[in-house]
């Protein structure tokens, strides 16, 4: 096909025209949950089907360039947050292509956007810089929001037949329950500590289980720190000024106290990229006013510290322990805690396709992760989460799906979860709307699915 026009090779995709087809795409630009600017997409289909998505923002901390580039516009307007260049191109340039193509191709749908469109690559493949992820991203979900319309099938299930998996599997939710705030004069270095609901025979009882224990952790830190203690940040977890095995002993004692022991295990988002010095070593004090870097550690050193903790307290998964490029400490405590310990390399690997298999086999020849976190706002399309799903179960690995830090109110990440048979889902706090909004989806999934329903519980490590 080489020479040949984007527009010749487009109609070679089209179907039958007694198919209901794609009969037009509009973009505009919205906000998320903070105010930041992201994209939504309105697509018809000629049978009068809408299919609308807006698109999370990936606000947070993992980019770089081995991550999908967004089309960001750079001006004054929006803290050069905006994305009118990225609706520019869905409007004008992807929507003209895709015109008159069948929804439910959305392999073809994606490769032409991905390769022919998009075309732009760097060391690890498309970047998609030339459009902007956000721009083709959001068209290919609002694509596979329409094909599963127009086949009149629910969206988890367009999702599962596209991957040809067999097995629909609801998730273990991850609830935030405290969190680091970035000011000075807190004291806790780590990110975030989590709580899930293992045990649970059904998703509908391991909300009723993480609530209950979120509920607890919030009257285990009034009654042992004062009701002003109770603070809640934007991410959903209560703030506090304790250091990280004081966390762990807060959350311990209210799982007990919920009668959830070993039913309801424990997450920490660590996120360390924060606090390693220019030195390479981890300075735990690095928020504290007066700091002496009396807890300045080595990677080693702080390596140490997490096995410590994983034989102390029930904890289950561990993200983000060292900063993305020291990769030997990665693998070292992979190597030691693996077996009962999902490790997750959320910043190392942003998602992407191609920085996989580098985990998978890393300069140690040892795993540097068994852990996938797929964000939806990190991927391509549609047919790039299929694919990086897919390529991290081969390797046995675990996958968590995970909505990222800039929200919006569209539940898509719910049905991909489910479809996809992820096993588990972290959308944080499940009191604030953008997040409410994905458990009451699958919620409903699961009211579905019926007497089919599964939960993943203990195996959602394995599925």
């Amino acid at each position: 096909m080489e020479g040949i026009s984007w527009r010749i090779h487009a109609r070679l995709f089209r179907g039958n025209r007694n198919v209901v087809t794609i009969r037009s795409i509009n973009a505009r630009q919205v906000f998320d949950k903070r105010g930041n600017p992201t994209i939504q997409v309105d697509l018809t289909c000629s049978d009068d089907t809408l299919s609308t998505f807006v698109l999370p923002v990936s606000s947070g901390v993992s980019t770089g360039i081995d991550k999908d580039l967004e089309s960001r516009d750079g001006r004054s307007d929006c803290l050069v947050k905006g994305v009118s260049k990225a609706v520019d191109n869905v409007n004008n340039i992807i929507a003209p292509a895709l015109i008159d193509m069948d929804p439910t191709q959305q392999t073809d749908i994606d490769n032409l956007m991905v390769q022919l469109l998009g075309g732009s690559v760097n060391e690890w493949g498309s970047c998609k810089e030339k459009l902007g992820a956000n721009a083709i991203l959001a068209v290919s979900i609002a694509v596979c929001k329409a094909g599963a319309s127009v086949l009149k099938i629910p969206l988890y299930k367009h999702i599962a037949n596209l991957a040809g998996n067999p097995r629909i599997v609801l998730p273990v939710p991850s609830f935030t329950v405290i969190n680091r705030v970035s000011h000075a004069g807190n004291k806790l270095a780590t990110q975030e500590f989590n709580i899930l609901p293992v045990e649970s025979s059904n998703f509908k009882l391991a909300m009723q289980q993480g609530i209950q224990t979120h509920e607890t952790v919030h009257g285990v830190i009034a009654m042992k720190y004062g009701n002003k203690a109770v603070q809640v940040c934007d991410e959903g977890g209560f703030t506090l000024n304790i250091k990280e095995k004081e966390c762990l002993e807060l959350l311990k004692s209210a799982i007990d106290e919920s009668e959830y022991t070993g039913s309801v295990l424990i997450g920490m988002d660590v996120a360390p990229y924060a606090f390693r010095n220019e030195d390479k070593a981890y300075d735990l004090k690095f928020k504290e006013d007066n700091n002496d870097v009396s807890q300045k550690i080595s990677r080693d050193a702080l390596k140490d510290l997490y096995t410590s903790f994983v034989k102390e307290y029930p904890i289950v998964l561990i993200e983000d322990r060292f900063d993305k490029d020291d990769l030997e400490p990665y693998a070292k405590l992979t190597e030691e805690v693996r077996d009962h310990v999902l490790i997750d390399g959320d910043v190392p690997l942003v998602s992407f396709l191609k920085r996989v298999p580098m985990a998978i086999e890393s300069k140690s020849n040892t795993e540097i992760c068994n852990c996938l976190m797929l964000k939806v706002s990190q991927m391509g399309s549609v047919t790039g989460c299929i694919k990086t799903v897919k390529m991290a179960k081969e390797h046995f690995w675990g996958v968590i799906a995970c909505p990222g830090s800039g929200e919006t109110e569209d539940t898509f990440i719910a049905d991909l979860c489910v479809g996809l048979s992820m096993g588990q889902i972290k959308v944080g706090n499940p009191f604030s709307d953008p997040r409410l909004v994905i458990h009451l989806r699958l919620k409903k999934i699961e009211i579905e699915l019926g007497s089919e329903s599964l939960y993943a519980g203990w195996n959602f490590r394995h599925w």
